[in-house]
């Protein structure tokens, strides 16, 4: 089995977007997915393309930044898409209802830093990085500690 952490790069928005639908169809009500790097290192595409991909009937799919949750119903079921950079503090996320979120619907969460002592252990971390030199190229680094994800994140053993 492929130990944490593990570390892809995806060359383009059209890679990034392909391996957010293969990690989507692995996905179940449980499955929290910790999406962190700085603005503009692709978190948002990489969630709305993981979302876009389990839609029965495609729709735009807009950052939660100014509403901080959105839901949609898809066909692995309820996903919660969470931006939680404009939060001060811990109690704000339960005010929202998302650590509820966490044990009945994907949960991807944008700034997980945010949840301070509310971070789930369950949860996969996926670090996004640029590329100074390639533009368009993504550096992942997935973390995990529950087993499951080697397998859901098709990681290779």
């Amino acid at each position: 089995m492929t130990n944490s952490p593990c570390t892809i790069t995806l060359h383009s928005p059209e890679e990034t977007a392909e391996f957010a639908a293969r990690l989507g169809a692995e996905l179940r009500s449980g499955d929290i997915l910790l999406l962190e790097g700085e603005i503009g290192s692709g978190k948002t595409h990489f969630a709305r393309s993981l979302i876009q991909s389990l839609m029965v009937e495609p729709e735009g799919v807009p950052s939660p930044t100014f509403t901080l949750v959105q839901a949609y119903d898809t066909l692995a079921g309820e996903i919660w898409h969470c931006d939680l950079y404009r939060l001060s503090a811990a109690e704000e996320v339960e005010e929202l209802g998302v650590t509820e979120a966490f044990e009945t619907a994907i949960c991807l969460i944008e700034w997980p830093d945010k949840l301070g002592p509310l971070m789930p252990e369950s949860a996969a971390r996926i670090s996004f990085e640029t590329d100074p030199n390639i533009t368009e190229a993504r550096h992942l680094t997935l973390r995990w500690s529950d087993p499951k994800w080697p397998v859901k994140l098709r990681i290779p053993a």
